[in-house]
This record gives C-alpha cells, structure tokens and sequence, in this order.
C-alpha cells in the first residue's frame, strides 16, 4: 500500500510539473507576439513588466531621432525584416524559481504568403519571463535591457550637449539674423569628446533658421550655416557652450576647415556637401522641436522653394 501511494505521488507530481511546464510554454508563446519589430505596440504593456515596458516606450517612443536614419541599435528587438514575417517556435522553457523562467524560442522567416524564406538560418533567442501578481510576463529580450539602459542613458547625454549648442545657437549667432517668429536651429554633430565632468568638445556643422507661421507651413525668413568646433562646461549641473571657432567664409573657408576639423575633415565634409543628408537631418530635429513645444505646423518652406512636409 505504502509503496503503491509512493508511486501514485510520484506520478501526480510529474503531471503537475508536466502541466506547469506546458502552461509556460504556452505563456512564452503568447508573449512571442509582443516582441517588439520596429515599433512597440500599445497592447504590448498588458504582457510586459512595467520597467521593461517603460524601457521600450522611451527607447521606441521618447528619443530624439538626430540623423536621417532608423535606430539600428533597434535590431535587437527585430526579426522579422525586409518584407518578413518572424514565425516563432518555443523549444523549451525552464523555470529557475517561482517567479522567473526562461524560454528558448527558435525562429525563422516566412513571406507575407506563409511560405518560409528558403535562405534565412533559423535564429535562437532567449525570451525572459518573470511572475507579477499571478501572470507571467515578458522582462527581457535575449539579455539585452542593461544595453538599452545605456543607450537611453547615452541619448540623454548627448542631448543635453545638443540643447546647450542649440541654446547657444539661437541665442548668440540667430540674435545676428533677420528675425521671424521661431528659431530653430539644425545641428549635425560630427565628431565629440566624451563629456566630462568639467567640459567637452564637439566639432560640428549647425544652421539657424527664423521661421514665420502661415496657416499650417513654417516660412523661414532668414538662415545661415555655422561650422566649427565648440567647448562646452558643465556648470550648476548644465552644460554650457563658452568657447565656438567657426570656419571662415570666402576663400580662406577649406582651410580653417581642415586646420578646425583636424582628423574629423572627411567626415564633416562628406556631411557638409550632402545637401539631402542635411534636410532629412533638418527634418527630423523639426519634428522633435515641434513635439516638444506642442506646435502642430505640417510644412516648413525656404523662400522660392516648395513647401516640405516635416513628416516626410
């Protein structure tokens, strides 16, 4: 009898881990629909920790986009990519203790018509899972939320140094220009120093433009280019720019450039010549300043030209 209740004991404690095992494995494959591919779904923070939620928001949803390009930093969420469709397999699910487990999920790609992409390797990721109130939910990504920390932390430092510029632009060189309504200033930064406890150096190449509202269209009445290499100190806790040499204009300009740039020349060149690099640079730092004022203008215009949508 005794051995008999042994065994039956036994047996039930195997379907119940059994039972536990397939329920995770179920909960992994739920959660796999919320892994983030270019862009965070607002249904994802029912099936999210809230700080893993909040990590994504602000990476995905509160960062300044400087330059003309995506985030590719952001291909630690993306799997499915040019005109894919990540299909998502849960291979196994381990439960280190009460609250947190881990699953491994093998992925590969499909075509938007079900058929599987031929030449795409099959991927293995890590989806970490942690307990809150009784539910289990998505907490990291293949270990990847330390990396997205530093990256917010690092936008944040560098925007600190691109308000400071931006103050200073408006504020010291916009004073000299045909005034508008708004000024709003395009930076490219080229090259920059880490900052410091006390300062910085950045070289870069910056325009100022006033602009005029008309209806839904920023006019720019006036505008001009500033290049050059800037110190910035860290003062009451602010970064603040005391120092700008700026490139000369007329005849002597490719050689104060070369003598100001130094090592960083090719690249502030290469940057300072692509006339569609800048505007999609100015483009997307119209969109941040808009947002971040609560404006809602559709169009900037330069003087002669057609207007241009800030979203395009």
């Amino acid at each position: 009898m005794k051995q008999t209740l042994t065994i039956t004991l036994a047996a039930l404690l195997l379907a119940a881990c059994t039972s536990n095992e397939e329920r995770l494995r179920q909960r992994a494959e739920e959660l796999c629909r919320y892994i983030p591919d270019h862009e965070l779904r607002e249904e994802s923070k029912d099936y999210m920790t809230a700080d893993f939620y909040a990590v994504l928001d602000t990476m995905f949803n509160h960062l300044p986009e400087h330059e003309a390009m995506d985030h590719e930093w952001l291909h630690y969420f993306v799997t499915g990519n040019g005109g894919t469709i990540a299909d998502y397999t849960v291979s196994a699910v381990e439960q280190s203790d009460k609250e947190h487990a881990v699953a491994t999920i093998e992925v590969r790609q499909k075509w938007e018509d079900g058929s599987f992409d031929s030449t795409a390797d099959v991927e293995e990721h890590k989806l970490y899972m942690e307990q809150v109130g009784g539910r289990w939910l998505m907490a990291d990504f293949d270990g990847h939320k330390v990396d997205c920390i530093r990256h917010i932390e690092t936008a944040r430092q560098e925007q600190a140094v691109r308000d400071a510029i931006g103050e200073y632009m408006v504020r010291e060189i916009g004073e000299h220009y045909l005034k508008g309504d708004i000024c709003i200033p395009t930076l490219m930064i080229v090259a920059g120093d880490e900052v410091s406890e006390k300062e910085a150096t950045v070289w870069c190449d910056n325009w100022v433009f006033w602009y005029t509202p008309s209806g839904d269209t920023l006019k720019c009445v006036s505008g001009g280019n500033h290049s050059g290499r800037m110190t910035l100190v860290q003062e009451d806790g602010r970064l603040r720019v005391t120092g700008f040499e700026q490139t000369v204009d007329g005849a002597g300009w490719e050689a104060s450039a070369r003598r100001i740039f130094g090592e960083h020349y090719d690249v502030f060149q290469n940057m300072h010549s692509n006339h569609d690099v800048m505007e999609a640079v100015r483009r997307g730092q119209l969109r941040y300043y808009l947002q971040r004022h609560g404006l809602h203008y559709r169009f900037y215009q330069d003087y002669g030209w057609p207007a241009v949508g800030v979203g395009e």
